[in-house]
């Protein structure tokens, strides 16, 4: 991994959808605004006020996953950024209240974290949670599912594809590396995180019962092992590797709990300040979030070690899903190897 100065918050698209969408006061409608802007009329539909999480949501304005889009019969990928969060609770500008009866807008354009240089017809739909706390608290206290209405829309691909370069040029005004303390604190992660992965990989082979704890099946520690097997590698060096690894926010996604975030299509990682300032180097409790387990998080992100989405986050959620999405879900593999390490 080069240094250069690199969530589903509570449930999957699945398990919002599985909910059904009387269950929510939320309607959601989009709309195209331009050849590849769209923007999102949410309404609360419900008698009260509802306070939600904005972080990795549809109301981020980070570039993370808003909207689903489909070429055909064919869903195409999502090429934006993914976070971790801190687990450690957020403040009030983690939220927005939405009123009663009242509807709030967001825009965005698909074309920054989709490939639609294909001129012809897409089509778009947004589905997925949004966490909630009380009015006078800033503690999650649930979730509530939407799905929107599926616009059908034609793109011009040769004006989608310019805006697609434009979002990926913006790394290009990084003007300074991991240096100091940081450079320190981001080269020992990535040693802590070679060698947590490294236990990982052979406990993988060994350890049905913990392979079945985290990824729900006895038969899976051969592929559980190779995905650990790709981030020892990648994690190995500090100056070879598929990866890029920033310590200034290239995208402006390092809210307040955001600890750092990856975009694997083009292949870098970021690490917010709070990667610095909250996380210990490695920690000796179950579960807990230090550096080095969010630098393998973030490294099973990168398509070619993984390409994991964040479909459960922390261990209550990680530990309910499928054995297919736990492969596929990159706190499972930090939480196995934080597992392993400390002896859980």
């Amino acid at each position: 991994m080069k240094f250069l100065g690199n969530i589903a918050l509570l449930a999957s698209l699945a398990s919002a959808a599985s909910m059904g969408k009387r269950a929510s006061p939320l309607d959601v409608q989009i709309e195209q605004v331009s050849n590849s802007g769209l923007k999102a009329s949410i309404t609360n539909t419900g008698a009260e006020d509802l306070k939600v999480l904005k972080t990795g949501t549809i109301l981020d304005s980070a570039p993370v996953e808003k909207i689903q889009v489909f070429h055909g019969s064919s869903k195409l990928d999502f090429m934006g950024i993914r976070l971790r969060v801190s687990n450690a609770g957020f403040d009030e500008e983690s939220f927005q209240t939405i009123p009663a009866g009242q509807t709030i807008e967001v825009s965005f354009d698909a074309a920054e974290l989709h490939d639609l240089a294909v001129t012809g017809d897409y089509d778009f739909v947004a589905n997925g949670v949004l966490s909630y706390a009380a009015a006078d608290s800033t503690e999650i206290a649930g979730a509530v599912p939407y799905s929107s209405n599926t616009l059908t829309a034609q793109v011009d691909g040769t004006e989608a594809a310019k805006v697609r370069s434009a979002f990926l040029n913006k790394r290009t005004s990084v003007q300074s590396d991991c240096t100091g303390t940081k450079l320190t604190a981001t080269r020992n992660a990535e040693t802590a995180c070679r060698s947590f992965a490294a236990a990982a990989s052979s406990a993988a082979l060994t350890n049905t019962a913990k392979v079945s704890e985290y990824f729900k099946s006895t038969s899976v520690g051969s592929t559980v092992a190779a995905v650990f097997a790709r981030v020892i590698s990648e994690c190995g060096s500090s100056t070879s590797g598929v990866s890029r690894t920033y310590c200034s926010d290239v995208y402006g996604a390092c809210s307040s709990n955001v600890l750092a975030y990856t975009l694997p299509s083009a292949s870098y990682i970021v690490n917010c300040n709070l990667f610095f300032t909250a996380l210990p180097a490695t920690t000796n409790t179950c579960h807990a979030q230090d550096q080095a387990t969010t630098t393998l998080h973030e490294t099973t992100h990168l398509t070619q070690i993984a390409g994991t989405d964040d479909l459960g986050y922390g261990y209550a959620a990680a530990t309910r899903l499928s054995s297919s999405q736990a492969l596929n879900n990159a706190d499972s593999y930090a939480l196995f190897a934080n597992a392993i390490h400390v002896g859980c």
